[in-house]
């Protein structure tokens, strides 16, 4: 007599309950968008088609009375797309999340309700102690532009910024070459029985590829220094053209630079960028010759940069025009802005759809990167080893 096996239990073979996934509970949003009031600050997180995207979801958007100025949207505008328009920004302050692209002043903090949820920029090596504390007394929590990493690895704002930043250079450099504004007259431009103008670009990430590919589309000869092969290699290949690369020797870059009509500094470093570009070789530089710093918000790598701003861009040393403002994206304002808008939108309405950000954080890694604070919990290490302030990891507070 044989007997019948079977691989399962008598209980696995008995009906078990039916289990329905249960439904997320969408979440409505209430955010507010303070009129930025930082120097020379001209753009605006969201554009008015991304606020009538809000609405439309039923989420709430309260907008400072002439936050979009600076970028040609105005209030009407905002308006006709459903949102409030504020008058106070004690109003705009009194939302539970705010969206910024400059971090928020000491004052602005103080104004924020205890528990609220700020999305903006960081710029850590500019902040002071006294930021951090005042967010943590609030109890608020913060989430970093500078910090916000997609699932491929990628800073999608920090990139998307560092694009324009390198286009713009070489706009910026071929206007301050034209004689009206006191350049030596040369045009960019593969004129047919005119050598070429030559450009040196320092450092081969974003800026760096982005400006190579302008100067090149305008018919520019171009030489890139960067001391990572790897990220000359990619450069090369993204911009698809036969570009001069070179790791940065110093009899090398300064035979380059007494010969280049512009040289653009787009070197980042861990804490200040390296300076890479003594003043004895700028002395040695074409006389009339332009110098555009997009590094000088980490200090330069040009010895003879200085902080300039965009209502006072440049000034001249040894015959070079120097053009050293930190916040370049902002004299693009409608570009940056449409550009973060992008970015921020998506991000936004993903976490009103989990249900809010209690929800998202927990299972969003890119929200979590994001983050700095966690009501009041200080959770990146970066933010922790700069300041010295003592921060507990992220996963620790959900699990």
């Amino acid at each position: 007599m044989s007997t019948h096996f079977s691989p399962f239990s008598k209980e696995e073979l008995l009906p078990k309950p039916e289990v329905l996934e249960i439904e997320k509970q969408k979440s409505n949003l209430y955010i507010g968008i303070p009129k930025e009031i930082s120097l020379e600050e001209k753009r605006v997180c969201l554009t008015p088609n991304a606020v009538a995207a809000f609405v439309n979801q039923g989420h709430q958007i309260v907008i400072e009375t002439g936050a979009g100025e600076q970028t040609n949207f105005t209030d009407k505008d905002y308006s006709d797309a459903g949102a409030k328009i504020a008058y106070s920004n004690k109003d705009v302050f009194e939302c539970n999340i705010i969206l910024k692209v400059e971090p928020p002043t000491l004052q602005e903090i103080e104004l924020m309700n205890s528990q609220c949820t700020l999305i903006s920029a960081l710029q850590l090596k500019t902040q002071k102690k006294e930021y951090f504390e005042a967010i943590a007394k609030k109890r608020i929590t913060a989430i970093a532009f500078d910090f916000m990493k997609d699932e491929h690895g990628i800073y999608p704002i920090v990139k998307s910024l560092s694009e324009i930043a390198g286009i713009a250079s070489v706009l910026i450099a071929s206007d301050l070459l034209n004689k009206d504004n006191d350049g030596n007259g040369w045009l960019f431009g593969n004129i047919s029985g005119v050598p070429p103008i030559e450009v040196v670009i320092i450092g081969a990430g974003t800026v760096g590829e982005f400006a190579a590919r302008s100067a090149i589309g305008l018919g520019a000869s171009v030489k890139v220094f960067d001391n990572s092969i790897s990220k000359l290699r990619t450069l090369k290949n993204n911009v698809g053209h036969q570009v001069y690369t070179s790791t940065i020797q110093p009899k090398t870059l300064q035979k380059a630079l007494q010969r280049c009509h512009v040289a653009i500094g787009a070197v980042r470093g861990k804490n200040r960028s390296p300076i890479l570009v003594t003043e004895d070789m700028i002395e040695l530089m074409r006389d009339g010759s332009v110098i555009v710093d997009v590094s000088i918000d980490r200090g330069g790598c040009f010895e003879t940069s200085e902080i300039t701003t965009h209502s006072k861009p440049i000034f001249r040393k040894h015959n070079v025009i120097h053009y050293c403002v930190p916040n370049i994206p902002s004299r693009y304002a409608r570009t940056a802005s449409l550009s973060i808008s992008n970015i921020i939108t998506p991000f936004l309405l993903n976490i009103g759809e989990d249900g809010g950000f209690e929800n998202a954080v927990r299972f969003d890694k890119s929200l979590q990167r994001g983050m700095y604070y966690y009501k009041g919990i200080l959770t990146h290490k970066s933010v922790a080893d700069w300041f010295n302030i003592p921060y507990r990891d992220i996963g620790l507070l959900f699990f």
